[in-house]
C-alpha cells in the first residue's frame, strides 16, 4: 500500500497544543469514523474509537494510544508595545527558538516571530549564558491596540513549519506525535480481521503529564496496551554508540523501557517475534529520560494492562522541526497491524 504523504502532512500541520486539541481532534474524528464500529469523545477530549473483535469469547480488550497534542505555548501577557509573553506547554530546548515563526491562535491566526536581545548588543556574559524561554517574546509586528483586538491572555501558540520531504525522511513541526496519529489511523483503515476488541485512543495533554491516557485507560480498563510515540534518534555527529537510543532508517523501535515505564516482558517478546515473523525491520529502544502514554495505559486501568510500545525514531525532538524516516513509519504501521491481528496467538500465561 502506498505511503499517504498528504494525510501525514495535514495531520502534522494542524494546530493542537495541550488543552487546545480541537482542530486536530475534529479532523481525526472525521477520518476514523467510517472505519470503526463506534467513536466518541470523552469529557477530557480524548477520541475513543472502538472496533469489535472477531474471536473474543472472554471479552479481551486492547487499548492503543497515540497522543494528538503537540508542544506549544500559551499567551500570558501583552506589553505596552504589543509584544507577547508566553509560557511553555510541554518541553522545549530554548536555544532552538531564536527568530523562529509561530502562530498565535486568537480570534484569528497571527504569525509571530520569537524575538530576543540582538547578539550585537549583548555583553560577553550574556553571549555565553544558556538561553532560557523567559529570554524570548513574540513579535507580531503590531501595536498593543491592534494585538488586543485579536489576541487574549490564554490563547494557544504553536510552531509554524510545513511538512517537507528530505531524502526518504519527512520533516515538520509536531512529528511528535502526529506521526503516531497517522500510524493509528492507517492501521484502523487497513485492519480487516482481529481477535480482540480494539480501543484506539487519540489522547490529549500527553506533553503535560499523560493526562488523557490516564483518564481513558481508567475508563476502558484494558487487558493489553500498546503505546505509539516517537523516540530519540541521536544518530548524529559526535554521538557515542551507547548514546544513540535509536537510528533513523534502522527500523521501527520496540520499547523496552523509558523513564515512566518498564514494558511487560511478554509484550516485548510478542512484538519481537511478530516483527521477525512478518519480516518487519526493528530495533530495540531504551530511553532513560522521558515518558509516554504507555505508562498511563499500563497502570491506570483497574487491573493493569500487559503493555508495550511501538516507537518511531525521530531526530531533533522537541525542537522547531522534527524528522522521521518513511520506512520506519511504514514499519510501525505494519507492526501495529500484525500485533493486533495476532494477539490471540501468543501464550500470555508464562
Amino acid at each position: 500500500m502506498s505511503f499517504n504523504l498528504l494525510l501525514l502532512k495535514k495531520i502534522c500541520e494542524l494546530p493542537g497544543a495541550p488543552g487546545f486539541e480541537k482542530p486536530i481532534r475534529d479532523f481525526v474524528f472525521k477520518e476514523i469514523a467510517p472505519h470503526v464500529d463506534d467513536c466518541k469523545v470523552d469529557n477530557l477530549g480524548n477520541i475513543i474509537a472502538f472496533k469489535k473483535g472477531h474471536n473474543n469469547p472472554e471479552g479481551k480488550k486492547v487499548m492503543v494510544a497515540a497522543h494528538m497534542d503537540e508542544i506549544g505555548f500559551i499567551v500570558t501577557h501583552i506589553d505596552d508595545k504589543g509584544f507577547v509573553r508566553f509560557h511553555t506547554l510541554g518541553g522545549f530546548d530554548p536555544k532552538t527558538l531564536t527568530a523562529q515563526r509561530v502562530i498565535v491562535h486568537g480570534k484569528q491566526d497571527l504569525i509571530g516571530v520569537m524575538g530576543s536581545k540582538p547578539i550585537h548588543v549583548m555583553s560577553a556574559e550574556e553571549k555565553n549564558k544558556v538561553a532560557k524561554t523567559s529570554d524570548y517574546f513574540i513579535d507580531l509586528g503590531m501595536s498593543k491596540e491592534e494585538v488586543e483586538k485579536v489576541v487574549s491572555v490564554g490563547d494557544p501558540i504553536t510552531r509554524e513549519r510545513a511538512l517537507i520531504e528530505m531524502g526518504n525522511c519527512v520533516n515538520c513541526k509536531s512529528i511528535d506525535n502526529r506521526v503516531s496519529v497517522f500510524i493509528l489511523i492507517e492501521a484502523l483503515r487497513q485492519l480487516s480481521h482481529h481477535p480482540f476488541d480494539i480501543y484506539a485512543v487519540f489522547t490529549v495533554q500527553e506533553e503535560v503529564g499523560l493526562r488523557g491516557a490516564n483518564v481513558s485507560a481508567h475508563s476502558i480498563d484494558p487487558d493489553f496496551g500498546i503505546g505509539l510515540d516517537t523516540t530519540i534518534a541521536y544518530d548524529l555527529p559526535g554521538a557515542q554508540a551507547h548514546e544513540k537510543v535509536t537510528s533513523l532508517g534502522e527500523g521501527v523501535a520496540i520499547k523496552i523501557m523509558d523513564a515512566s515505564t518498564i514494558c511487560d516482558y511478554r509484550m516485548i517478546d510478542f512484538m519481537k517475534k511478530t516483527a521477525n515473523g512478518d519480516h518487519i525491520k526493528w530495533q530495540p529502544e531504551i530511553l532513560t529520560a522521558g515518558g509516554t502514554d504507555t505508562a498511563g495505559v499500563q497502570r491506570m486501568g483497574k487491573h493493569g494492562a500487559i503493555s508495550g510500545a511501538i516507537s518511531i525514531p525521530t531526530r531533533h525532538l522537541h525542537q522547531v522541526i522534527e524528522m522521521a524516516d518513511k520506512n520506519d513509519i511504514q514499519g510501525a504501521i505494519d507492526l501495529l497491524k500484525a500485533c493486533l491481528q495476532q494477539l490471540d496467538q501468543y501464550d500470555w500465561s508464562h
